[in-house]
């Protein structure tokens, strides 16, 4: 009994050397060359993972931040305005437009801007220069979601004449939100009409807009009068 019982456990052991042995082989049935304790890197064909795909527009646009407590009566305008982030990707605007304060969160007096990259957002900048702007009006703490929607049509490129847009802003003030879209070339009557009534219908807004050329706001003020309406 006592030697049936060791030929048993002889054979279990036997067995199990076999089967180590078998493990060890490589895919190519080759005995490996891992020494007792040494680890065996992974097979090189099982890859890791690949990241999501990542959807590219058309341009890249940057946000800017004119902060109300920078703001001097003495500095000159535009002087406080800060660049915030660039992005050229949809996955990259969500993130930042997630992680920033929407209009009806900023403070008085705040201006958030988003213009296509190299595009200051400056009546200066050599592309702004011969342009103008449509402005539409909301109340306090009501322009967040047509900021959103104007965002998606400028960087979604839904525009006719989407080359002739510089960018977008929305300014904050005690009474009132103004959302305005910035174009190049404010003498191009039939581009700035075609995108005035676009702009109403993604909107979804039914008042009269107007469109001012940057030349008469500079030199005019608060006298400028609207060139086109829609």
């Amino acid at each position: 009994m006592v030697e049936e019982s060791e030929k048993s456990a002889a054979s279990a052991i036997k067995e199990e050397l076999d089967n180590s042995s078998e493990t060890n082989k490589n895919h190519h049935g080759e005995e490996s060359d891992a020494e007792e304790g040494e680890i065996i890197a992974a097979d090189s064909d099982a890859a890791a993972p690949l990241p999501p795909p990542r959807h590219p527009l058309e341009h890249s646009w940057t946000f800017w931040f004119d902060n109300p407590s920078a703001k001097s009566k003495q500095a000159a305008w535009g002087t406080s305005i800060r660049p915030i982030y660039t992005f050229s990707t949809v996955e990259d605007f969500w993130s930042v437009y997630n992680n920033i304060h929407h209009p009806g969160k900023l403070a008085v007096g705040a201006d958030l801007y988003c213009f296509k990259h190299n595009i200051e957002p400056k009546w200066e900048d050599p592309i702004c220069a011969n342009g103008g702007k449509w402005t539409v009006t909301y109340s306090r703490g009501k322009s967040d979601t047509c900021w959103l929607y104007a965002l998606l049509a400028m960087i979604g490129e839904q525009f006719d004449y989407g080359d002739e847009i510089c960018g977008a802003v929305v300014n904050v003030r005690a009474r009132q939100e103004k959302i305005s879209i910035w174009t190049k070339n404010a003498t191009n009557e039939a581009a700035q009409l075609s995108i005035g009534r676009q702009w109403k219908d993604f909107l979804d807004y039914n008042e009269t807009i107007g469109f001012i050329f940057h030349e008469d706001a500079a030199t005019k003020d608060r006298g400028a009068k609207n060139k086109y309406t829609v």
